[in-house]
């Protein structure tokens, strides 16, 4: 075999969401902060391309890069390429690199608890793993601090008319509707329509409603549209159904840890959960996260929680991405039968 381009990737999931981890190949991008080297991987786009586009990738993959931490508080830290964003933050693929991290001994395991700061571009983030038989069963991370923009605002989108959303930030930027409202259950055989309708959405409050980021003025569009379940409540006890549709077109398989972490924003900025409560979202395919409420803060001038999420993670494999020197797509392909449900 020959390859002028050798990456080194373990595997791994988060609740059914693929965020494989890069753990060698690749050399830190230039920046002064994560952020900054964020952005370059952004503009540049070679190495997403190779990872995420075919034949390698897929629309179903994230990829995260392991690099050097900035902060002196990190033990690790990651950026995080998704299919159209390099975002800030992701609650899976955070999941799913404290998994590599601990289950494949690139940083050490205390059980039955592990404690690990990584630094993710929008900044540092607090993970707890509990641990037991050398395997990170269950990881609890406290998110980016999280917060509601606009409530019940309108929005309309061709073909289905006017529309009442909530925005929100949790890590990353959202666009909530009900779904209930849409005509949704949340079951699986609903995914293609909730992908396609969620791109819609998301463009149309991109255009009409635009998203601000107080601290953050680089983060100026929605990544995502929230199809939210009804919340039901024992007790402290609340649970709901959560599809989140990811440009250019798909449905997360987890339950999306930045979605839980805004809706807990828009909850709580309702009154509707405090810091009591326990929020559980359950998946197209039925996974779950739990989130909680550590805190309040402010993000700029807007109130703001810190929420706290939680799920597991595993390994599926190891994988050495090569290229050929005489491959004609050095950089993959995409097509809109996959890359596209507009």
């Amino acid at each position: 075999m020959r390859s002028s381009k050798t990456i080194h990737v373990i595997s791994a999931h988060a609740e059914g969401e693929v965020g494989d981890v890069i753990v060698g190949g690749v050399t830190p991008p230039p920046g002064e902060t994560l952020w900054e080297q964020s952005r370059w991987i952004a503009r540049d786009n070679t190495l997403r391309n190779f990872v995420l586009n075919e034949p390698r990738g897929g629309v179903f993959r994230h990829v995260n890069l392991l690099v050097p931490p900035k902060n002196p508080e990190a033990d690790a830290a990651f950026i995080i390429m998704e299919p159209e964003d390099t975002p800030p933050m992701s609650g899976s693929n955070s999941i799913c690199v404290s998994t590599v991290l601990l289950d494949a001994g690139i940083l050490p395991m205390t059980e039955p608890e592990t404690r690990i700061t990584l630094e993710a571009p929008g900044g540092l983030v607090r993970v707890r793993a509990e641990c037991r038989d050398g395997k990170a069963e269950r990881i609890f991370v406290e998110n980016l601090p999280s917060f509601a923009g606009r409530l019940d605002a309108s929005l309309e989108v061709e073909g289905i008319g006017s529309l009442t959303v909530d925005t929100a930030y949790g890590g990353d930027s959202f666009v909530i509707v009900d779904a209930a409202a849409m005509g949704f259950s949340l079951t699986p055989d609903e995914a293609h329509d909730i992908a396609r309708l969620g791109v819609r959405i998301t463009r149309a409050a991109d255009e009409q409603l635009g998203f601000h980021h107080p601290t953050n003025p680089d983060w100026r569009h929605f990544s995502f549209c929230l199809f939210a379940g009804p919340v039901t409540r024992e007790g402290n006890e609340l649970r709901a159904g959560a599809a989140v549709a990811i440009r250019p077109g798909k449905v997360d398989r987890s339950p999306t840890g930045t979605a839980l972490s805004a809706r807990m924003a828009v909850l709580h900025a309702r009154g509707q959960m405090g810091m009591d409560d326990r929020l559980t979202a359950v998946s197209l395919i039925g996974s779950t996260f739990a989130g909680r409420i550590l805190g309040t803060t402010t993000v700029g001038d807007l109130p703001a929680i810190r929420p706290e999420i939680s799920g597991r993670g595993w390994i599926t494999g190891i994988h050495q991405h090569m290229l050929d020197p005489s491959d004609p797509w050095p950089e993959g392909y995409r097509l809109t039968d996959t890359w596209g449900a507009r």
